[in-house]
């Protein structure tokens, strides 16, 4: 007899040839039933639904249906007919089971309406129930739409350097590497560790942002991105914050403030619509179970102007507010960098909108942002979003060599590694800009997930490098 080939369950409920024979694999969700018959609710990934499989008992081994438990891994081979329950149009009528992997007692996702907490403890396994399915599910849809805007656009997608002897962004945030024994470090007569011998022949760190090395790409190729994985060693235990985490980073030559912030508008809306269009169940599940307001401030998003606002008049309302009595945990004024309550103020409560904060004072940006004629602020571009707070950090970047070079000096950014990026305003400087998203800040908003932690299979936080 032919063998039946393996249907994914996604492909399977889309069907109508009612009467065929089919093959489907996957984990046991629940088990109900009588004496006479067994559903069984089978899930194999490819879909948050589930497909219901009909066992008549007499037909099956008693001691095999007894390893049919929750967790269980099954091939089924049987009829698929129309189904009469509700939720669902096709249902399979078992004539084989096997059981692949049997799962006892002491699985760790047995019951429903287990905490995230509890999950992440069990991160291994929480990738197998629904919510975790909708949310990785939903990740790689988000990347998928994020290489497919870039290269629509003429972008080209540059892979930057994970290990990097530049510390330029404070060496207090960065993860050191080394192959050194740690236990018996040469050291100068200063006490200072020698790296002569260690594996680079210097100081060595995981990257904190491509940026620096995208600028050089996009001064060749015109207009850069890169996507991939960062590091920060902050000791920052908040829903917000990872020590590892993905980014995305264009950079784009001969563009200003405007279009700048035309492009992080128009990249966002993208990425909101693809999964509006490709991620319906599992945004339907989510809504449902996580955050009813979720689909609902999805399509606000794609269907509104972002505010362009700069950072004077944005601390002018903020003082506003609290002079009308709005409390504040963070006092502000200008000068002061705006905490996540006052962005979140600002988006939710204010405009109602997400908003593009622009001309931020320069003493609380980064050097290579462009400074503007008044001396005083930066063509930095925050776009903040409802919930989130700020989800894209950018900037027209500083193209003369002399007023970066200032800024450098007045900020005692060591930078004797620098040289290199340095020469990209001393042979051919030209204007550019570019921004940066966290993806998993972006996962979050569009997942309506409360906790970082929960949109990255494994988390890496501070004390937790557990998988």
């Amino acid at each position: 007899m032919e063998k039946i080939r393996r249907t994914k369950i996604v492909d399977l409920l889309k069907r109508e040839d009612y009467g065929s024979q089919v093959c489907v694999k996957g984990w046991v969700r629940t088990k109900r039933g009588s004496k006479a018959v067994n559903f069984i609710a089978l899930n194999d990934g490819s879909t948050i639904k589930n497909v219901q499989v009909v066992a008549d008992v007499e037909k099956f081994d008693p001691e095999m249906m007894k390893l049919i438990t929750t967790g269980a891994c099954l091939s089924v081979v049987g009829e698929m007919v129309q189904s009469i329950g509700s939720g669902q149009n096709v249902e399979v009528q078992a004539s084989e089971i096997e059981v692949l992997g049997d799962c006892p007692a002491d699985y760790p996702m047995q019951k429903k309406g287990q905490t995230m907490e509890y999950m992440r403890q069990h991160a291994h396994m929480r990738l197998r129930t629904n919510t975790f399915g909708a949310v990785f599910r939903i990740r790689h849809n988000m990347a998928i739409a994020i290489h497919k805007f870039f290269h629509d656009k003429g972008f080209y997608y540059f892979h930057t350097p994970l290990i990097t002897a530049s510390d330029c962004e404070g060496a207090g945030e960065m993860f050191q590497v080394t192959t050194k024994n740690l236990y018996d470090l040469k050291k100068d007569e200063n006490g200072q560790i020698i790296y002569s011998d260690d594996f680079f022949g210097k100081m060595t760190s995981l990257t904190v942002s491509g940026q620096l090395e995208g600028e050089l790409g996009a001064t060749a190729l015109g207009q850069i991105y890169t996507f991939g994985p960062t590091f920060r060693a902050e000791n920052s235990n908040t829903p917000r914050h990872l020590a590892e985490f993905w980014m995305i980073e264009p950079e784009v030559c001969f563009i200003d403030l405007p279009d700048l912030m035309d492009l992080e508008e128009e990249f966002i809306k993208y990425c909101v619509q693809w999964a509006l269009d490709n991620c319906q169940d599992d945004l339907e599940f989510l809504n449902k179970m996580i955050d009813n307001g979720l689909i609902e401030r999805l399509k606000g998003v794609v269907s509104t102007d972002f505010v362009r606002l700069p950072y004077t008049e944005g601390i002018r309302i903020l003082e506003d507010a609290v002079k009308n009595g709005r409390k504040f945990e963070f006092p502000v004024s200008w000068g002061c960098d705006l905490a996540s309550e006052h962005e979140r103020y600002l988006v939710e409560e204010h405009f109602k909108k997400p908003v593009i904060m622009i001309d931020y004072p320069k003493d609380i940006k980064a050097f290579y942002m462009k400074q503007n004629e008044d001396g005083k602020t930066v063509q930095g571009t925050d776009v903040l979003f409802p919930q989130i707070g700020e989800i894209i950090g950018g900037s027209v970047r500083e193209e003369s060599y002399e007023k970066l070079m200032k800024r450098i000096d007045e900020m005692n950014i060591p930078m004797k590694d620098m040289w290199w990026y340095l020469d990209t305003r001393k042979y051919g400087s030209c204007p550019h800009g570019g921004f940066g998203l966290g993806f998993e800040r972006l996962i979050l908003f569009v997942t309506g997930m409360q906790n970082i932690r929960d949109v990255i299979p494994f988390p890496r936080t501070p004390k937790t490098a557990e998988f």
